[in-house]
């Protein structure tokens, strides 16, 4: 489980941690040895709580504020690329085709046979991530049948990977990956 903390949340837990270790042994360990303590020094060691306590503090509220960025931002990328608006400006065959709201290479650039091969066997995406089609259970990754992501989004997040997913550039050739992205966005939600 920890394994699969993002940068942020590993962040956060580093500060609590640090907090949690500073108040144990400031209530166990060092009056043990220290009978009198604080002391005279009562100002340094309130300046020193307060300090961990508005960090904590701090750490929360931008951590969480930075994590809740990062969620949206690859959340409405990619929920924004697979359900455009439909467009009624006089509406005419060639202005309706393209629904799938990519800009980029179209699925056909992929072999949809051979990216199952890649996401079942090469990249080990099962492991991670959702997908009926595959038959994959993985919870780290998101679950791809609820996303549903676009070809677009699924060759970007493979080539350059984000959050805990790796980057799969040098792993897999350019090929893979269009059979992946083709694979994922033509199966995930069906």
């Amino acid at each position: 489980m920890l394994l699969a903390l993002t940068a942020y949340q590993t962040a956060l837990v580093v500060v609590a941690a640090s907090f949690i270790v500073f108040a144990l042994v400031a209530a166990l360990v060092v009056p043990r040895s220290w009978p009198s303590f604080p002391g005279r020094r009562l100002d340094v060691f309130l300046l020193v709580c307060g300090v961990f306590f508005v960090g904590q503090l701090t750490a929360v509220f931008v951590l969480a504020e930075f994590g809740e960025a990062d969620k949206s931002a690859r959340g409405s990328s990619a929920a924004g690329e697979t359900t455009p608006p439909p467009t009624q400006t006089g509406t005419t065959s060639t202005q309706t085709t393209p629904t799938t709201g990519t800009t980029g290479p179209s699925p056909a650039a992929g072999d949809p046979v051979a990216g199952k091969q890649v996401f079942l066997g090469t990249a080990g995406c099962s492991s991670c991530h959702t997908l009926a089609d595959a038959g994959s259970t993985g919870n780290v990754g998101p679950n791809l049948d609820a996303l549903k992501p676009s070809y677009d989004a699924v060759e970007k997040q493979v080539t350059n990977g984000g959050g805990v997913m790796p980057a799969f550039k040098d792993t897999l050739s350019q090929k893979q990956i269009q059979d992946v992205a083709a694979y994922v966005s033509s199966v995930a939600g069906s």
